[in-house]
């Protein structure tokens, strides 16, 4: 006789399987979508430390209680605002028309807030959910069963758009309340753009942010993506993003995490097409108890492609990093070439950093690697700044800076490389 076992529903769980249970009635495709989600969690819940994907960020007990739904916002965002971006300002998951620059569009670019999408029917909703991670992610199922609001950006093919466009998300509130913004990216043919997220919000406020943006890249196109998490140091930051790749593009992607009390950051990436280049990087400074995760799925699945994933975190105090990366080389991908590394650099000695770099190869002509390391500072380059006459705090900050400038040097974008630089700076100077 064989007995069932099911996970007693925390209070969190069941306070958001009734939210989910009270949505309105839609219809149409993403009425499905909502629908498909909300019974995924219902049957699934929140992941736990026995689910391997989840076994450092255990997000049941993290979400001890589940907040109620933030309400619209006329905040505005004070992130890269000295960049000179096109900004689309999202308050508590919604859109503010008022704060955002929407006028005067380039040609080939269409930015649109989802809502109104959705209410218009614009046909590039089609594309909404339609790149679906090969296995269940309670971030993702919550953020497409609970989302009212994000940004629709359409790149016509041949578009090159050289003003970057910035989704700056900001938590306004004075109590705990949670966001769910949800957007979509299609960049046409033989299109550019330069794509910048941001994600700030006050200090002192248990605020939850639960976003999760579609990338959908045709052939011959270029994206460039940089992402700054600085949410308040109370918060937890869910972030899910999902790519499909086309054949021939160029993709370079960098997320810099200084806030949050915890974030967690998943990104699935399917390379569908022919002789593509795809660079997912990342930096993480790190204090307190602070505790950020960064989780990677790139699906190669064709011949040909490129990819490289370079991850730093700098920890300090009692602050833990989690590097999760899987690369998955299929049976018709050959010629794949992918190269995964992550490096951690402890500055206090009870800092702790999480390595799990995986590959998972079914085709027999690659060129695949993957390395982590994890250490203090060297004490030899410290005596040799040292006996320069540079005191110790700045032959730290010295050495810190150019570990991690390796991965924001990425950043082809020099106003936003050097902003990127600068948050490197403030950190440094604020640790003393």
């Amino acid at each position: 006789m064989n007995a069932e076992v099911r996970a007693m529903r925390t209070p969190a769980e069941q306070a958001l399987i009734a939210a989910l249970d009270t949505l309105p009635a839609t219809k149409g495709r993403l009425a499905d979508l909502r629908r498909s989600a909300a019974r995924s969690f219902a049957e699934q819940g929140l992941p736990h430390r026995r689910i391997e994907e989840w076994k450092y960020t255990d997000l049941r007990t993290i979400l001890r209680e589940a907040v109620p739904l933030a309400s619209p916002a006329q905040a505005d965002a004070t992130a890269l605002t000295d960049v000179d971006t096109r900004r689309i300002v999202v308050a508590n998951g919604f859109v503010v028309p008022e704060l955002s620059d929407l006028a005067d569009l380039e040609p080939g670019l269409t930015i649109l807030p989802l809502a109104r999408a959705i209410l218009d029917g614009n046909e590039l909703l089609s594309r909404l959910g339609g790149i679906v991670p090969a296995r269940y992610d309670a971030a993702l199922a919550l953020n497409t069963a609970l989302a009212n609001d994000g940004v629709l950006v359409h790149v016509a093919a041949g578009a090159a758009i050289k003003r970057p466009v910035h989704v700056a998300h900001v938590f306004a509130g004075n109590a705990p309340a949670a966001s769910y913004a949800r957007s979509l990216v299609v960049v046409g043919e033989g299109a550019k753009l330069t794509y910048v997220e941001s994600f700030e919000g006050p200090e002192a406020i248990a605020y939850q942010a639960n976003s999760a943006t579609e990338f959908v890249v045709g052939d011959e196109a270029r994206l460039d993506i940089v992402r700054l998490q600085a949410e308040g140091t109370s918060a937890v930051h869910l972030a899910t993003l999902l790519f499909e790749v086309g054949r021939n593009v160029e993709l370079r992607s960098f997320t810099f995490a200084t806030g949050a009390g915890v974030s967690r950051t998943s990104l699935y990436a399917t390379l569908a097409g022919e002789d593509s280049k795809v660079s997912v990087n990342g930096a993480g400074l790190l204090k307190g108890r602070q505790h950020a995760d960064s989780t990677l799925f790139v699906d190669h699945t064709v011949p040909g492609c490129e990819s490289r994933e370079l991850f730093k975190h700098v920890l300090d105090d009692q602050s833990r990093g989690v590097f999760q990366g899987k690369i998955v080389v299929r049976q018709a991908a050959q010629k794949t070439d992918g190269r995964m590394m992550s490096r951690a650099l402890l500055l206090g000695d009870d800092a702790e950093m999480d390595n799990k770099p995986e590959l998972e190869i079914f085709a027999d002509d690659v060129a695949c690697g993957h390395g982590a390391t994890c250490g203090a500072l060297d004490d030899d380059l410290l005596f040799y700044l040292r006996a320069r006459g540079i005191p110790l705090t700045q032959a730290q900050s010295l050495l810190v800076q150019a570990f991690v400038g390796e991965a924001i040097e990425t950043v082809e974008h020099d106003g936003l490389r050097d902003a990127l630089v600068a948050r490197a700076e403030d950190w440094l100077k604020a640790r003393g």
